[in-house]
């Protein structure tokens, strides 16, 4: 009986609540809202911004440079202006001399690139895969390179003579250096996991070296290719001073013997169309080569 009592009060006792949660403070709302996408507009100003200030940074250089002639501030004598160069541009196109010497000039340039890029390009692989390759071209390479290639004209011309290939030979020596450091770098710095992979899958090593390393180091010997062809140009100005009798060299050595400061100025300008054009060649070919390379920009 007692029991029963016991039960009934219990169930007609009042029941307690279940104290509640506790209350979860510093709650922060992330909007997950897509931004709102730029206007065409917007984006075509971005795009035709970066086109105009290329353009127009030279085109105000022209115009003060001009001005600062006109007004006589600098004596043509110095620096001719900017008309004075366009009239000596005429008077070269007219006479027929700087279409017989373009050929010329990139033919010195582009052959001492081929000739010094592959020998740049095969030392860098064979120093850079095989160890034995390293311990015999490394250290004599490095030491040579330190030296300035304009150093060595003197002995290229005794070696040589002052005729073609003398001039070509400079060509070699400059564009030598910069190919077999980036070569040999760009295939020491391959990932060894990608290697290890590649032993994984049973790639045996001519195999890990055409799949896996050549391809790992193609931006570092680009970059190389790129790089050589800069200098190659630059050498191409010393060795167009050895006795030069065709070339652009030689427009600069008659113009430089005459006191044309116009065709000197033209003639340097030429130097620097012909580089920008080269660079711009490489762009392409590393485009094309690198098309999964991804472009970077922060703005």
């Amino acid at each position: 009986m007692t029991d029963i009592v016991s039960l009934a009060q219990y169930a007609l006792s009042p029941k307690q609540e279940a104290p509640a949660a506790p209350q979860t403070k510093g709650l922060v709302l992330v909007d997950l809202t897509p931004r709102a996408r730029t206007s065409h507009l917007s984006a075509a100003w971005q795009v035709w911004r970066g086109r105009l200030l290329r353009v127009g940074s030279p085109l105000a250089i022209l115009l003060v440079w001009q001005i600062a002639s006109g007004f006589g501030f600098v004596a043509p004598e110095v620096l001719p202006s900017p008309l004075d160069i366009i009239a000596a541009f005429r008077e070269l196109i007219a006479m027929g001399d700087l279409q017989s010497a373009l050929p010329v000039s990139l033919y010195r340039s582009l052959s001492g690139l081929a000739i010094g890029g592959t020998i740049g390009l095969t030392i860098g692989l064979f120093a850079g895969l095989w160890r034995v390759g390293e311990e015999i071209f490394d250290a004599p390479l490095q030491m040579l390179r330190t030296i300035p290639f304009i150093a060595l004209v003197p002995l290229f011309i005794t070696w040589f003579g002052i005729d073609e290939s003398a001039k070509i030979v400079v060509i070699v020596a400059a564009t030598i250096f910069p190919m077999y450091l980036n070569t040999y770098a760009g295939v020491r710095g391959v990932d060894p996991k990608l290697t290890e992979a590649a032993k994984v899958f049973g790639l045996d090593a001519r195999q890990t070296t055409l799949h896996v390393i050549l391809p790992t180091a193609l931006p570092s010997i680009l970059l190389g290719l790129r790089y050589a062809a800069g200098v190659a140009l630059l050498a191409l100005v010393v060795a167009e001073q050895i006795n030069a009798r065709s070339g652009i060299g030689y427009i600069l050595n008659n113009a430089n013997m005459n006191q044309r400061s116009d065709i000197i100025v033209a003639g340097i300008i030429v130097y620097a169309v012909l580089g920008i054009a080269t660079d711009l060649v490489m762009r392409v070919i590393e485009r094309i080569a690198l098309p999964w390379r991804p472009k970077l920009a922060l703005a």
